[in-house]
């Protein structure tokens, strides 16, 4: 089994002129360990990709692996390879010698290469279309023989960038589970890139957050998914309801925000003393139809969809405060007592499915 990295970033930042990608993130990654770069678009997910693998610079602080510095260490020395979201096949050359091109690149004799992708294509499930080209194969087959390509040189960590952006929503599935699989078969380390919170969920040991450069979240996928850090965080991964409003009163355990255009909401958490306002947030799935028993933790709204989804029922509801309160209600909780668009209703929800989230330091 190849050897896995421990990937560190310390205080790491990327400056493109007078625009700053990367704002002295530090990170670190477990030797084994399968890690999302989770964030939308120019959050500066890719930046940080490419400065592990070497592909860009770093403009400040240091890149480690294990215990070695590689900052300035070129990508072919860093024990790592990068699968790109092109795959960037050549189109020439049939399956073998496209997986044992970086072999001929370093010198490595035509018998021993050929064998050597022969095993890689064998573990990828792809033996029997060893002689074909690029253009012969589905989109699925093409990612399999870009991976292949990138673990023949038995990397310490492979590096994914949007490895499945350009799948069908079926394949992306498929080769979700293939590429965990094959994560925890290896034993290396992954850094994956995605905007795709499903995506992340379904394969990271480790999802980092990012949002404008900066890390929001380094968490499990459960942390993320039950306690997520900052509001930005909670609105991402669409998961909670983020309200915010002025702190009107404190508890030993908790607290209570007034929002605009109505509303006294109860969180469970705290917020540094000098700080007077606050954003909470609220589990989607675990609001009901129904009032509360205790204040802080209900409302009246009114329906403005209604989303059937088989085992869910997603209902939105609109305020005083938020055109968009979300309600994830299991079919049979739906069904037992439905309401239509236009109707008012009550939601509601239990004190310990409400948090106080944290902020981000700009």
């Amino acid at each position: 089994m190849t050897k896995a990295a421990e990937i560190e970033l310390a205080a790491v930042s990327k400056v493109y002129g007078t625009a700053t990608a990367v704002h002295a993130i530090s990170l670190k990654v477990p030797a084994g360990t399968y890690c999302c770069l989770l964030g939308p678009s120019g959050c500066g997910k890719t930046s940080t990709l490419r400065m592990i693998a070497g592909h860009e610079s770093v403009s400040s602080g240091d890149v480690i692996f294990g215990n070695a510095n590689v900052t300035d260490l070129p990508p072919a020395s860093r024990g790592t390879a990068m699968m790109f979201q092109s795959y960037a096949l050549f189109p020439h050359l049939d399956l073998v010698d496209n997986v044992a091109f970086s072999l001929k690149m370093k010198g490595v004799d035509k018998e021993t290469r050929r064998r050597e992708a022969l095993e890689m294509l064998k573990l990828m499930q792809l033996e029997p279309y060893a002689s074909r080209r690029p253009a012969q194969l589905s989109g699925g087959q093409q990612q399999r023989v870009a991976l292949a390509r990138a673990l023949i040189t038995k990397p310490e960590a492979l590096l994914l960038d949007e490895p499945l952006s350009a799948l069908d929503p079926f394949l992306k599935i498929r080769m979700r589970a293939e590429l965990k699989k094959l994560q925890t078969t290896l034993g290396i380390t992954f850094v994956h890139v995605t905007h795709s919170q499903e995506e992340a969920m379904a394969l990271a040991d480790l999802i980092v957050v990012m949002n404008e450069g900066r890390i929001e979240q380094a968490a499990t996928p459960r942390t993320v998914f039950e306690k997520p850090a900052t509001g930005f965080v909670a609105r991402f991964m669409g998961d909670h309801n983020v309200l915010s409003g002025r702190i009107a009163e404190r508890e030993a355990d908790g607290l209570f925000i007034e929002v605009v255009g109505g509303g006294r909401f109860y969180a469970g958490g705290t917020a540094p003393v000098d700080q007077d306002t606050a954003e909470i947030a609220i589990r989607t799935d675990h609001v009901r139809i129904g009032p509360a028993s205790v204040a802080g933790l209900s409302f009246d709204g009114i329906v403005s969809n209604v989303e059937y989804l088989g085992a869910k029922v997603k209902l939105t509801v609109t305020t005083a405060f938020t055109d968009e309160f979300t309600a994830v209600l299991t079919d049979a909780a739906f069904f037992a007592a439905p309401v239509k668009v236009g109707e008012g209703v009550t939601l509601s929800w239990d004190k310990q499915d409400s948090i106080v989230l944290g902020r981000v330091e700009k």
